[in-house]
């Protein structure tokens, strides 16, 4: 190693404060800056990251080399193999020339290709793959051809494309962030502040540093990391052994009696000599190059003289640089390696840690009323799916109250929104809502999402774009996205619209094939495997509702704030209705809206929480699904939005008014709807002659199963999260670890 470089690395590490060098501080702060940013745009999906096809834990660090990540990597997957699972190991193979991935086993492979690295970690792990090349994603599908159960990703914390499921940061005890700054001008890949990612920080080589020095390194490290996850580690006493050319032979003596010439070509050559020390060793000279130098035979020639002019026993280097030797090479002076292996203190308290981490947590995020309707049908069928996991719900709009009745619990703070988030028709509705606190609400979401940033599996959105803009600002992650706001029958999407799904999602689940084509000729990996909408009503084929004698007439008032002001209409039109047809009225109440403040606005209605009646007319309150309602009417008259089209899809022919979201709605519906005048006359009048004409009933109820078609998405989108994205590996991982590891608490 030259003058230049050393007196580079003495100003880049801390050790020399005074030197020319500090004519690279401006590079220093434009590369904060450049890295600032790039966090910026992970975090926050300009840059989307992906989920891989396996569960990874990744051991990287935030400075340039030197921090034993590799035999900490050589732990983690050692340790995992010993509790039964099949581990894999993605390498971007330093050194190498590879692009495309190339997996190496039992340490057979080509160093010019794959890097030194992959191939010390695959000589050390018996029949364990380690998939090389600058892709990480590419590296773990090609693992996949080899029956793996999880990945160990080395040096991968600044590889945010790919999500991991845990992220450990070694932190040099020595050494650990150098002078402070970015490079070129120090040695951080990254600022400090960024351990705020990791879920476990391991201060390495802590025995090479005082206890002070430690306590001082760990408190510092607390500010973005709390101390519970915070360890320390330590190699373990060496094993040496020598290297005649073509393979390892133990050594049965001690070391204390050699004296040595040392070469390396690792980021910290310091730690490698204290480890020569400790053993008992003497050196003599030391030979320092550059991190994963190819050595020639000129550099081998004068490492060998060195030895025998200085009368030196035999010469040393690390096991890494074995692979960096030339091809062929058969040292003519004795060469002893040192085997190393890391420790780490409190072990089990370590992979409570790492375990807890990899326990799979699927969030539904949603922003509707109907849409939180079906993301709890999700969110039911997640955790039926993947039981190990922990379901969360994410709602935007409202109170969340589809997601809190099957227990789920739910994440952000909860506002009721005026208008049930539907602000696109009148300027008034979007004033409401910014009077109610619209932005304050925002900004208490966004960081709710923030507080979930590295935790979280990849969401899933029921719902538009807004909610896809809103999952990816607060996660940087694809997301799985349940495409329910729009179809090609009623607007289509928008370009923007378009772009969003295609950077933003991994794959877009719409209501209807000819809205799939739509989004696919613009790019969008859309499909189409059944309405979203009518998976609503698949687990509900039985009538469990107590119908009266009488012509069935269903009852929908709608699910926003406006359906305590319809219900009168409603009534009056139920009323009229009666006094000439003997009717069997259902009223079933959305999730969202108070059954008793609804019935308050149902002036001379006697209401007993059961029943709203009125002389001979006996309407009964439903508290169950409206699928479950709609399986024995005849017509329905009714003012929501999804839930009528849930009733349509099930052949429930649907009387509704006109007003521009039902006149948006008819375009989807068609004949299957017919909107009248909103007049209690006219609504009642409309229903009596649907009433007695059994052809256009027959029709309406055709048209509406033909429209909506059939249910299956949700499962759709499960199958494909459980092995496109790993999530039946992960919670297969996750369980048969957690009987392992004993949980603290």
């Amino acid at each position: 190693m030259n003058f230049l470089t050393k007196s580079y690395l003495a100003y880049s590490h801390g050790e020399k404060t005074v030197s020319p060098w500090v004519i690279l501080k401006p590079l220093g702060w434009l590369g904060s800056v450049i890295v600032r940013t790039r966090r910026a745009f992970y975090d926050h999906g300009v840059y989307a990251s992906e989920e891989p096809p396996l569960p990874v834990i990744s051991v990287g660090n935030l400075t340039t080399g030197g921090t034993n990540k590799t035999p900490f990597v050589e732990f983690i997957a050692e340790q995992l193999s010993r509790w039964g699972l099949k581990p894999g190991i993605v390498s971007r193979g330093y050194g190498g020339t590879t692009s495309e991935p190339v997996v190496v086993l039992n340490g057979n492979g080509d160093r010019s290709v794959v890097g030194d690295e992959p191939l010390l970690l695959s000589s050390r792990l018996t029949d364990v793959p380690v998939a090389v090349s600058s892709d990480r994603m590419a590296d773990v599908a090609a693992l996949l051809n080899h029956d793996i159960d999880i990945v160990v990703a080395d040096d991968a914390f600044q590889h945010r494309r790919m999500v991991r499921d845990v992220d450990i940061v070694l932190v040099d005890a020595t050494c650990p962030f150098g002078n402070g700054t970015s490079l070129p001008n120090g040695i951080l890949r990254e600022l400090p502040s960024s351990l705020s990612r990791a879920h476990a920080v391991v201060i390495s080589k802590s025995d090479q540093t005082s206890p002070e020095a430690l306590r001082r390194l760990k408190e510092r490290i607390s500010r973005w990391v709390s101390q519970e996850r915070i360890f320390y580690s330590r190699l373990a006493d060496p094993l040496w052994e020598r290297w005649d050319g073509e393979r390892f032979v133990p050594v049965g003596e001690s070391m204390t009696a050699f004296s040595l010439i040392v070469f390396s070509a690792i980021g910290n050559p310091h730690s490698f000599r204290n480890t020569i020390l400790k053993s008992g060793a003497a050196i003599l000279h030391e030979f320092e190059f550059k991190d994963h130098h190819h050595y020639d035979v000129n550099d081998l020639q004068k490492i060998e003289d060195a030895a025998r002019k200085s009368g030196g026993k035999a010469i040393c280097c690390t096991e890494k640089d074995i692979f960096n030797l030339p091809r062929g090479y058969v040292p003519r002076v004795p060469l002893y390696v040192p085997r190393i292996s890391a420790l780490v203190e409190e072990p089990d308290r370590f992979w409570n840690v790492v375990v807890q981490a990899l326990r799979p947590q699927i969030v539904v995020a949603s922003n509707g009323y109907g849409e939180d309707a079906i993301g709890a049908k999700l969110a039911r069928k997640a955790a039926q799916r993947f039981p190990q996991a922990e379901v969360c719900a994410f709602p935007l709009v409202g109170s969340g109250i589809p997601y809190k009745k099957i227990g789920v619990r739910i994440l952000p703070p909860l506002s009721k929104s005026p208008t049930g988030g539907i602000i696109k028709y009148h300027l008034h509705d979007l004033y409401r809502e910014i009077k109610a606190g619209l932005f304050r609400q925002i900004s208490r979401q966004l960081s709710a999402w923030d507080q979930l940033r590295s935790s979280c599996r990849t969401v899933l959105c029921v719902g538009d774009a807004y909610l896809l803009c809103h999952t990816l600002w607060g996660q940087g992650k694809k997301a799985l996205m349940v495409a329910t706001a729009k179809t090609k029958f009623i607007s289509g999407h928008w370009k923007l619209e378009s772009f969003l799904y295609r950077k933003g999602c991994k794959k877009v689940w719409t209501r209807d094939e000819e809205t799939a084509v739509e989004l696919r000729q613009n790019g969008v990996t859309a499909v189409f495997e059944g309405n979203p909408i009518m998976d609503l009503s698949c687990d509900n084929t039985k009538e469990t509702v107590p119908w009266g004698e009488g012509r069935r007439l269903l009852v929908l008032p709608g699910s926003r704030e406006r359906a305590y002001k319809d219900l009168g209409l409603l009534l009056r039109a139920l009323s009229k209705i009666s006094e000439r047809c003997a009717i069997a009225a259902v009223m079933v109440p959305a999730p969202s809206i108070d059954i008793d403040t609804l019935a308050k606005t149902a002036v001379g209605w006697e209401f007993d929480g059961l029943h709203l009646r009125r002389g001979m007319l006996d309407i009964v309150i439903y508290r169950g699904e409206v699928a479950e309602a709609a399986q024995g009417a005849e017509l329905l008259l009714g003012l929501a939005g999804t839930a009528n089209q849930v009733c349509a899809g099930l052949g429930v022919p649907v009387l509704s008014v006109i007003e521009k979201g039902k006149l948006v709605q008819k375009k989807l519906l068609g004949d299957s709807e017919l909107l009248v005048e909103a007049d209690a006359d006219v609504l009642a009048e409309a229903a009596l002659d649907l009433l007695a004409d059994a052809g256009r009933l027959a029709y309406m109820s055709s048209e509406g199963r033909l429209r909506l078609g059939q249910s299956g998405a949700l499962d759709a989108v499960l199958n494909y999260a459980a092995e496109h994205l790993g999530w039946k590996k992960r919670t297969f991982v996750y369980d048969e670890l957690s009987k392992r590891v004993k949980f603290d608490g």
